[in-house]
């Protein structure tokens, strides 16, 4: 069983969703809270605010609804500008402000951003105190292992981000040359929870409420965070802490309630994005989704030339239809 951990004024509990971009939307994050998930935080927000009027920074900084504590999760590699994204975030509502340093992603590694930073432990102090020191809530960190395996420093990050005041430390255990190959390092997770006194967050490769329990007996962190293990299937979170809380495995989601699930985030989609974003977010959804149904393929392929949000509601609803 995983206990609430206390960031500032909030008690957070640590079975988390992980910050994906083109993801954890608001529609995505309000269904895996819904499904058991403690803790959601937003897709990355480009910390250059000249780029914030785009639609898609418009729609990654959307939290209203939501419950607090709302965290978001800011990206770049100047201090000052990191700074004034977490003051403005702070401004427009947001408790929590995690900074990016574990997204393995090209397009942000070649600006030196993301995992990249973990190369310069420098710019790493110098962003992290600048940011804390900017902002009078609280700061996290998502991290990795290290820039590559020959230079595995996450856990001189963790102590270096424990000395600048960050209030939680979320590690993927892997490193950013691995991307997302190969096994995630639980032992290199538990070093760095050995290390500081901060709460420390597992990720990497959870997958199902056995995988977490052993986690987080493994690596003695105060929390888990999943990713990619939640795509088109958010009620993992639910399955993962009636098993810690019981030892047990809960029942098969039914049809019927996974097609309630289904029907509901895609009308959601729509319904936050507007007939033509929402067409597009709702296919990539479904195509996970499809891989937890029986005899989806047809109707996933089916789906993806659909072109208006009725057609695609229309879809799911005869779908399930015919399957329950």
């Amino acid at each position: 069983m995983i206990q609430p951990l206390r960031l500032g004024q909030h008690l957070i509990d640590p079975l988390i969703l992980a910050p994906m971009a083109g993801v954890t939307d608001r529609p995505f994050r309000q269904i895996c809270k819904e499904q058991g998930a403690g803790y959601t935080v937003c897709e990355m927000v480009t910390s250059d605010t000249s780029l914030w009027k785009s639609a898609k920074s418009s729609f990654r900084m959307n939290h209203e609804g939501e419950p607090s504590p709302k965290s978001v999760q800011i990206v770049g590699y100047d201090p000052q500008m990191l700074a004034q994204a977490a003051r403005l975030n702070m401004e427009r509502g947001a408790d929590i402000i995690d900074i990016n340093m574990g997204c393995p992603a090209k397009k942000v590694c070649n600006r030196l951003a993301g995992s990249a930073l973990m190369q310069d432990e420098a710019l790493v102090a110098r962003i992290l105190e600048t940011v804390v020191k900017a902002v009078s809530i609280p700061v996290t960190l998502k991290t990795r292992t290290g820039w590559n395996r020959d230079n595995k420093n996450g856990l001189n990050i963790a102590k270096i981000a424990e000395d600048c005041g960050i209030q939680m430390l979320a590690v993927h255990g892997r490193t950013r040359a691995d991307k997302y190959e190969g096994q995630a390092e639980y032992d290199t997770i538990s070093a760095i929870k050995r290390a500081v006194k901060i709460p420390v967050i597992a990720n990497g490769d959870i997958d199902s409420p056995e995988k977490a329990l052993t986690v987080l007996q493994q690596t003695g962190c105060d929390g888990i965070m999943l990713g990619r293990a939640a795509h088109g299937r958010p009620w993992i979170f639910r399955e993962i802490r009636h098993y810690l809380n019981t030892s047990t495995l809960l029942p098969p989601m039914s049809l019927e309630a996974r097609a309630a699930v289904i029907t509901g985030h895609i009308f959601a989609l729509h319904d936050f994005y507007g007939d033509d974003l929402g067409v597009r977010f709702a296919r990539k959804h479904i195509a996970w989704y499809g891989d937890f149904l029986d005899n989806s393929r047809p109707f996933v392929q089916q789906f993806h030339k659909l072109t208006s949000r009725q057609a695609q509601c229309d879809a799911v609803k005869d779908f399930f239809a015919a399957q329950i």
